[in-house]
């Protein structure tokens, strides 16, 4: 095997291989300071490197895990002693922004915040966003299908990628570096890998859409006292807005006590009330559009949506009101902390909630449980922390309470954040047997030695 590591050196020079050693005093990810475990780390600098890596893996069959920025919640980038681990981190350059077609072309290992600042600079967005964005990478984006915060009004990662170029398992480049946003000449084979969590190619550049940088944005902080105003206010504002929606995120009432404790956030609102909406409106008029802003607000109230609300009146404030829902680094001390991402309709959102907090209390006298989400596209993120329980299924036992109701409104175990190790288990309750057996044929059509990631998903 010393052969092996040799000749992966000779491809990506001495700088670009950390042994065992040298990897075990990496983070595997941001959620888990354990040290990492592989059997080499390898940085290629070029697509043509990242070839003859998976090229010699594919020949020894050797497992090849990949390493974006680490921020994932389902042990997606879970690596083994006998593993190799792909790291992006040095195919990171942004090769071209285009003003006139609105587009950028970049490498996998991008960071998502520098994408942004970097656009903005020719008065554009790229308007995925989400509050890992100063740590995930455009190929994890990719890779998970990435969501945030701006799903509503601009859709998934997947609906922001015109062009990929993907490596497979045994080294063949498949370049798809579409520009255009219509292309109907036959299959469109970048889709087979948004979302695909690295199991059937790497990711090693992206061609992305951009959007006109916004002129106008007007935020507020909503308190309600019934989620169907939750529901209601969603419509009417959308309504009233005219397309010019871009967040919709609501926050349980635990969630938001916990996050506005003495010495974390101020809250701006009374902190007794059922629910809180931090919604967001963009547009191209920064006077007409703050008008609009505040007569909608003042509408909405008269109707009895709101109980009360603040406006942000400057930079400044928003950051202040956006960091009480993205900023949640005060829940991460509860040991043991499990950290959920599901789907459903909004319609059964009331009812789902209620049935967890039952079962958690049913089953821990002690089990702190907070909610928030993108509730505008459906989207729920939970903490769920049991206290005084050292079982060595807990993980699982909270897993069934948390899953299983999903089934019945046909819901989905995974909104954003993907499977990887941790969520295969529940696969089947959001995707049937035909579709799962579908799934596995297109991984075997790819990856034949199950090299790419291999246990990840199913």
């Amino acid at each position: 095997m010393t052969d092996f590591l040799q000749q992966l050196e000779e491809i990506v020079g001495k700088g670009g291989l950390l042994g065992s050693e040298q990897v075990s005093i990496r983070n595997k990810s941001y959620w888990d300071a354990s040290p990492m475990k592989a059997r080499a780390l390898v940085r290629p600098k070029t697509t043509e490197q990242v070839c003859a890596v998976l090229k010699l893996c594919h020949q020894h069959k050797i497992n090849v895990v990949t390493h974006g920025g680490l921020t994932g919640t389902v042990q997606g980038t879970l690596s083994g002693k006998a593993d190799l681990v792909l790291s992006m981190e040095r195919l990171n350059a942004i090769e071209e922004i285009d003003p006139q077609g609105r587009t950028a072309t970049v490498q996998a290992g991008v960071v998502l915040q520098t994408l942004q600042e970097n656009v903005k600079q020719h008065d554009l967005m790229f308007p995925l966003d989400l509050g890992a964005r100063g740590s995930c990478t455009i190929g994890g984006n990719i890779a998970t299908n990435a969501g945030g915060v701006n799903v509503i009004r601009y859709g998934m990662m997947r609906e922001l990628v015109l062009g990929l170029e993907v490596v497979l398992a045994d080294g063949t480049l498949i370049s798809s570096m579409n520009r255009m946003l219509k292309n109907n000449a036959g299959y469109d084979l970048k889709q087979l890998f948004v979302g695909t969590e690295g199991t059937l190619g790497i990711v090693t550049r992206a061609i992305v859409k951009l959007k006109e940088l916004p002129l106008s944005a007007n935020s507020a902080l909503v308190a309600v006292n019934e989620f169907s105003q939750v529901v209601d206010l969603l419509k009417f504002v959308d309504k009233s807005l005219g397309g010019q929606l871009t967040s919709y995120e609501l926050m349980w009432r635990n969630y938001y006590q916990a996050v506005t404790e003495a010495g974390w956030h101020e809250s701006p609102l009374p902190r007794n009330y059922p629910y809180y909406v931090v919604l967001e409106a963009q547009g191209a008029d920064p006077q007409a559009d703050k008008e609009h802003f505040q007569l909608m607000m003042e509408a909405a109230m008269e109707k009895g949506l709101i109980e009360d609300a603040v406006l942000p009146k400057s930079e400044a404030e928003r950051d202040k009101v956006w960091a009480i829902r993205e900023d949640f680094e005060a829940l991460l001390s509860l040991r043991p902390q499990f950290i959920y991402d599901v789907s459903l309709p909004i319609k059964d959102m009331d009812h789902y909630i209620q049935t967890l907090e039952q079962r958690l209390s049913e089953r821990w006298s002690q089990c702190p449980f907070y909610a928030l989400g993108h509730i505008g596209d459906g989207n729920l993120h939970f903490f769920v922390s049991p206290q005084n329980d050292d079982s060595a299924d807990l993980h699982h036992q909270v897993n069934q309470i948390i899953y299983e109701p999903l089934e019945q409104c046909g819901g989905s175990v995974s909104a954003e954040h993907g499977i990887g190790l941790e969520k295969k288990a529940y696969l089947s309750l959001s995707r049937n047997a035909e579709e799962i057996a579908l799934m596995k044929s297109v991984k075997n059509l790819f990856d034949p030695f199950n090299l790419l990631n291999p246990g990840k998903i199913f």
